[in-house]
């Protein structure tokens, strides 16, 4: 998928731009992603439903990665989607079918 790559690489950049904020930024997400109640899946599942919520794209294409990385299914993330767009209405309606999108194209 090459949005995700072109996503990785401005990430990759920016961190080389601000080394000391990236890895404030690196801790903070492993510490949010770790295992708890929820599963690191379940949790990047979360991610990418606020990024659809939120209109974040690139937090769309990267959470829905790592989540399917980790094992995530597609039906859990169609019912994460679901609820984003109940929260988000039409913007998050246009930002759940890239979401589907981008985890199907990676199957």
């Amino acid at each position: 998928m090459s949005e995700l790559k072109e996503v990785q690489a401005r990430l990759g950049h920016f961190a080389r731009a601000v080394p000391e904020t990236a890895a404030g930024f690196r801790q903070l997400a492993k510490a949010a992603g770790a295992a708890g109640r929820f599963s690191p899946a379940q949790k990047e599942l979360f991610a990418a439903a606020f990024g659809v919520v939120r209109g974040c794209e690139d937090c769309v294409l990267y959470h829905v990665d790592a989540a399917r990385r980790l094992g995530a299914e597609r039906e859990e993330l169609l019912e994460l989607l679901a609820v984003a767009v109940e929260m988000g209405g039409g913007p998050a309606m246009v930002y759940g079918a890239k979401a589907l999108q981008a985890f199907d194209a990676a199957g």
